[in-house]
């Protein structure tokens, strides 16, 4: 089954990006941006010849703001049921602050602003994985599946399709500062991470089972090659 990646630009020159993935049997929203950001799922999905009805499934692959903002909203427009992991419940529940581990000057900095900890709509998950749970997304019409991958925070999730294109939202980034603008093909660890070795691991094995295309939430697509050389800065970070 071939899908359609469709990618929604929540700020500009790659700085946050969302997806849509779609297939001729079902679409589904990948990460929602931050909060307002539903307009722009609208003119996407119409751009498509789709209606929001049409979105079967959204995927929330962490609790930060600008990847889970918009996830409540989406659900009113759409009907679609939110799929998360229970390790971020706290989070996009709005039961207590994110917290946020920075890599670098700039996470410290945007920390410190306050708008990384920006409240949104909380929301609880119609489906909730826990543990290493796989869930597949056939009967949402997808060949792949959505995978615990944790690291980036305790709940991160990525998507696996079949045509080994991944999704993997922030365990990766590209680009300088929050990600983009320039040096779209530099892999580069995001503003925030929990544990780089984990991060390691989890890209680690989604290269071994195959993966090709590394689509990802600030930056522009990776290639394996890539991936391969980010893990092993990662890994150098570790020892």
């Amino acid at each position: 089954m071939q899908h359609k990646i469709v990618r929604i630009p929540i700020a500009p020159f790659y700085m946050i990006n969302a997806y849509l993935v779609i297939s001729d049997g079902g679409a589904i929203i990948v990460d929602t941006g931050l909060p307002g950001s539903a307009p722009r799922f609208l003119t996407a999905l119409k751009r498509e010849g789709l209606r929001p009805t049409d979105v079967r499934l959204i995927v929330v692959t962490h609790a930060h703001v600008d990847h889970a903002g918009g996830a409540a909203r989406l659900r009113e427009l759409t009907g679609a049921p939110i799929l998360a992991h229970r390790e971020d419940r706290c989070f996009y529940a709005q039961e207590r602050p994110v917290h946020y581990c920075p890599t670098g000057p700039f996470g410290r900095l945007f920390k410190a602003s306050g708008l990384a900890s920006a409240a949104y709509d909380g929301f609880e998950a119609d489906i909730e994985l826990a543990g290493a749970e796989v869930f597949s997304l056939l009967p949402f019409g997808i060949a792949g599946s959505v995978r615990h991958t944790p690291g980036h925070t305790g709940g991160s999730l990525s998507v696996e399709l079949d045509d080994r294109n991944m999704l993997v939202s922030d365990l990766i980034s590209s680009g300088i500062l929050l990600g983009g603008i320039i040096r779209l093909k530099t892999p580069k660890r995001p503003p925030f991470e929990d544990d780089p070795a984990l991060v390691a691991m989890q890209l680690q094995s989604l290269l071994d089972v195959g993966g090709q295309h590394f689509h990802i939430g600030h930056g522009a697509m990776l290639g394996r090659q890539q991936i391969a050389r980010h893990i092993q800065t990662l890994e150098r970070l570790s020892r």
